[in-house]
């Protein structure tokens, strides 16, 4: 019986260890290929619909995507796994094709995260690049431009001093010897390329042998990467490296090296989910170089990071004494909703021992971690937060709204942290941020898994819900942004002299167009974008066209140039495909910013938002209106103004992130989030939201 018994168990072991070498062989990569980008697809692209006639050498309206990420960014691929949601492996190659066909962009650029790449899919993204803008047409008049970039990501969220956030650098030119031989990250490596082999095989479980071993591969690639010599010139390394930035400085420095026409672009600076919930970009602006940060997204999938509200999740007193702040009109600290769920539970919430409950637990809870307070209280469901710890109240906000970090809260800045003058001035755009190769997917709300970064499926498998502590923030995706330009041509040149000048908007997805101009500027009208020094009282106009209603489907050329089959498979079955009809201004808010004239000013005093509305007709038609801010020349103060054009309301995806039930007065009485059952695959989680646009100006 026991030589049985032990057989048993040696039998066992050499299962376990031959399933456990199958595990490393597959997650090593030994098995599997390169993952690598396809040729692009050729075939002309009809003429897009443009705005109203112009005048000869006025400039035209061009819309763009200047954030997206393919399979070469790790967590991308991830996403896409059949354990999550699907979809495989995407290239630049999708990208490119997506953006020329489906989405039918004027250009976009390429951003996987550079902690990731390797020498040889920088070279793959290159070369794609090259390549989709050789089958463009003509240089002097392409039907789209495509530019190279990569993604510079600091996450180090819990430390603050050093947490400098995301940032696009987007390169101007492309051609052989106009182009870093690599890109530049902002650490030696990247977290998902530690994981144990064995354990990425047990993906082989879902995605197959086959396409787990060729992740497998990619990691192991990425991992092999040697680090470049951090003291040698920039120009000096050798192209099999990875280059590492710990600051923007360092990337800013490495880039004159290189002398190549780049920006370097911020992003998600509001989203808790990435940057530390008590940051302030007063720690960032001795980081900042206007050569290169002009311009600001401040609209993605990931939500609107436009808005500064006044609220503190943790405040502190006058003694350093940590205590629970109070709500406001459209933000609920989650330290106050921990005592109202703990009074809900007493038997008697008026009695001593219910009190003596309350404050200990709102005590435990502000003591600790924000973010994770909430596993204080057991067995409570999101809804049972009612919302706290996220912004209420405005247009598809990010998820763990960080208000400081915010758009507004930026531009009103005036002096950094030592007290010394420093000042940001950038221009408002949108991109996606998708991570999977679609370029401008927000054509059409009609497909909340490939339109979006959302990633519920109503799958159990790999629900990390149970291990969040704010689970409600998976409902925080959207179709995401665009970048709308001001251009005096349709080729690279003219396009990035828009960008450099600032004659750029933001819009939440929709192509509206609009234009922001001051009438009685020293030199005549000036663009938005302008930095204007006057002493008159400002006149502006603005004005505003709404989006083109689409048809369904896709034109002929998306289907002659791609196939019926990846029609469907890479654009959804749905392209942009521009009706008749013009969807309707319902009205044009305008925004005042007075930066900081001294040390210590209060922030929130500074930002009249609106300061002015103005209703428009709403019948398809647009919308015009003149104003002048008769206060400019009697407050002797610089001054920041922008236009925000509101936008018919619709069915979006995410148009609700909380997915309310409202009573008669407006009040959210009951949360649906789109997550976990509320998300099955064949959900689309639309609720009737506006779409806008900003853009700006700026007095001195």
């Amino acid at each position: 019986m026991l030589k049985k018994t032990l057989l048993a168990i040696a039998v066992l072991a050499a299962l376990c260890l031959l399933a456990l070498g199958g595990l490393t062989v597959v997650g090593k990569g030994w098995l599997g290929s390169d993952w690598a980008s396809a040729p692009v697809s050729a075939g002309p692209r009809a003429p897009l619909r443009d705005g109203p006639a112009r005048q000869p050498g006025d400039p035209q309206i061009l819309f763009g995507d200047l954030h997206n990420h393919t399979s070469y960014s790790l967590d991308a691929y991830l996403f896409g796994m059949n354990a999550i949601k699907g979809g495989g492996v995407v290239t630049p190659a999708d990208a490119c094709d997506f953006a020329r066909y489906c989405s039918a962009l004027d250009f976009w650029s390429i951003n996987d995260h550079a902690e990731s790449l390797t020498p040889r899919v920088w070279e793959d993204t290159v070369n794609v690049i090259r390549e989709c803008n050789a089958m463009a047409g003509d240089p002097a008049n392409p039907d789209m431009v495509s530019f190279v970039g990569w993604e510079w990501s600091n996450s180090d969220r819990d430390d603050v001093p050093s947490h400098y956030g995301h940032k696009n650098v987007i390169l101007r030119t492309w051609e052989t010897g106009q182009t870093p031989l690599r890109p530049i990250a902002s650490r030696a490596e990247y977290p998902l390329t530690e994981l144990p082999a064995p354990l990425l095989g047990l993906l082989s479980a879902t995605d197959g042998w086959r396409a787990t071993a060729n992740m497998g591969r990619y990691l192991n690639e990425s991992r092999k990467v040697p680090v470049c010599d951090g003291e040698a010139p920039t120009t000096a390394l050798p192209a099999d490296c990875r280059e590492v930035a710990l600051t923007p400085q360092r990337l800013y420095r490495k880039l004159d090296e290189w002398g190549f026409d780049s920006l370097v672009i911020p992003h998600g600076l509001a989203w808790g989910t990435t940057n530390p919930l008590s940051g302030d970009f007063r720690d960032q602006l001795e980081q900042h170089d206007p050569r290169y940060q002009r311009l600001l997204e401040v609209f993605s999938g990931h939500g609107n990071s436009e808005r500064f509200e006044d609220f503190q999740r943790i405040a502190t007193d006058a003694n350093g004494e940590a205590y629970c702040p109070p709500a406001t009109a459209n933000f609920t600290p989650c330290c106050q909703q921990a005592g109202t769920i703990v009074r809900a539970r007493c038997e008697r919430p008026d009695s001593g021992a219910c009190e003596d409950a309350v404050r200990d637990t709102v005590a435990a809870f502000v003591s600790g971690d924000p973010r994770t307070g909430r596993k204080l209280i057991e067995n409570t469901t999101p809804a049972d937060w009612q919302g706290c710890g996220q912004l209420r109240n405005t247009f598809q906000p990010a998820s763990m709204y960080v208000p400081r970090l915010a758009a507004q809260y930026t531009l009103a800045l005036g002096f950094d942290e030592d007290d010394q003058p420093a000042r940001v001035k950038l221009g408002l755009i949108g991109s996606s941020d998708g991570h999977q190769a679609r370029p401008g997917s927000s054509y059409k709300e009609t497909n909340r898994l490939l339109y979006t970064d959302h990633k519920d499926t109503g799958k159990r498998l790999l629900d990390l819900g149970g291990f969040q502590a704010d689970p409600e923030s998976r409902a925080f995706y959207y179709t995401g942004g665009l970048v709308a330009v001001h251009a005096r041509g349709r080729d690279r040149d003219a396009i990035w002299q828009a960008l450099q000048s600032r004659e750029v908007y933001a819009t939440s997805g929709d192509r509206i167009l609009l234009w922001f101009d001051l009438l009685n500027g020293p030199q005549g009208e000036s663009p938005m974008g302008s930095d204007i020094a006057m002493r008159d009282a400002p006149t502006f106009r603005v004005r505003a066209l709404g989006a083109f209603e689409q048809q369904p489907g896709c034109p002929d050329y998306a289907v002659a140039a791609l196939g019926k089959e990846r029609v469907r498979s890479l654009c959804g079955g749905e392209c942009y495909r521009a009706g008749d009809q013009r969807k309707a201004i319902t009205r044009i808010e305008v925004v005042r910013i007075l930066p900081q004239a001294h040390p210590g000013e209060d922030i929130a005093p500074l930002i009249e938002d609106p300061w002015r509305v103005f209703e428009c007709p709403g019948n398809g038609t647009g919308c015009e209106a003149e104003f002048t801010d008769t206060e400019y020349a009697q407050r002797q103060r610089h001054a920041l103004y922008y236009a925000r054009a509101i936008q018919q309301a619709e069915p979006l995806i995410g148009g609700d992130p909380f997915g309310c039930e409202y009573d008669a007065q407006g009040n959210c009485i009951e949360y649906h989030y789109c997550i976990g059952d509320n998300a099955s695959r064949d959900r689309q989680c639309r609720a009737t939201g506006r779409t806008e646009s900003v853009v700006i100006a700026d007095l001195r």
